[in-house]
């Protein structure tokens, strides 16, 4: 039994590989340990549970929100950069991270909501989003649930439903039979919350491109060629959001905001900086 049991927690951590996320290192900026730094982060003690979340800078509201499995950490890349100008608000998602929550249940919803919860804890009325995977489905959800929260939204690797249209088939159906056989261990702790975290990711979440007529703010789609999110997909989410822009990256994988990072950083930044326009049924950034 308890071989089976390393089996499938190997094969999480594998899953957790394919969408480039809680696999990515907790690096150092300086004496900063992004993450776990005492100086920039704080506990928001609300919703049944205590929310970790880190700021640095200073400047116009910016809210990352990252994927599932995932910490503040995974924006090692993204956070010096944008710091320079914004005020960096980062957070660890609801059972993720060092934000520890032991009920059973989470939604997609739970945590956009968790996300508009905490932008009123420290006083903050509306703000950029930038969402990896996971994240980018909370983005959407915060801009369609507490749309007068969002100002822009840049979203990479997001999906509006899960099953073989949305994601790769064969992923998807390994997340299933994963997931399934989860379900056959004993519970212990690490194994009933990852089954919680894999759980959420086959059956939500349940979002209609009509839902996206509601995004009010202009949104940055993004995804990578090979993503595991479809192209087609993305195109669908980029289609539906009223005011949006369509970026696909080549050669890239789930992880574009690692793979390309020094031009996601340069492109999403110049997204936030410019007014949005469409001419001749194409979007554009002036």
């Amino acid at each position: 039994m308890r071989k089976k049991l390393f089996t499938y927690l190997v094969s999480l951590v594998l899953m957790q590989c394919a969408f480039g996320q809680s696999v990515l290192p907790v690096s150092t900026s300086g004496n900063k340990l992004y993450g776990n730094n005492a100086k920039a982060g704080n506990y928001a003690d609300f919703r049944g549970f205590k929310m970790y979340y880190e700021i640095y800078g200073t400047g116009k509201p910016l809210l990352f929100i990252h994927g599932n499995g995932g910490s503040i950490s995974d924006f090692k890349n993204q956070i010096p950069y944008f710091a320079k100008n914004y005020k960096v608000i980062l957070a660890d998602s609801r059972a993720q991270g060092k934000s520890v929550d032991t009920s059973d249940s989470l939604s997609y919803e739970m945590m956009a909501d968790d996300f508009n919860a905490l932008l009123d804890k420290i006083g903050v009325d509306s703000c950029y989003v930038i969402g990896w995977s996971d994240g980018g489905i909370n983005g959407l959800l915060l801009a369609t649930r507490h749309p007068e929260k969002v100002k822009k939204l840049a979203i990479t690797g997001a999906n509006l439903w899960p099953d073989t249209t949305a994601l790769e088939p064969e992923l998807f159906q390994w997340m299933v039979a994963a997931n399934d056989s989860l379900g056959k261990v004993p519970q212990i702790p690490a194994v009933k919350a990852q089954k919680k975290l894999l759980n959420l990711m086959v059956y939500n979440p349940q979002i209609t491109p009509a839902d996206l007529k509601m995004v009010k703010c202009p949104a940055l789609v993004i995804g990578g060629d090979h993503d595991v999110i479809l192209r087609k997909h993305t195109m669908i989410i980029a289609d539906a959001v009223p005011q949006s822009y369509l970026w696909i990256l080549p050669d890239s994988g789930h992880s574009t905001l690692v793979v390309y990072k020094e031009m996601f950083n340069q492109v999403v930044g110049d997204f936030f900086k410019k007014p949005y326009r469409k001419l001749k049924g194409m979007a554009q950034l002036d």
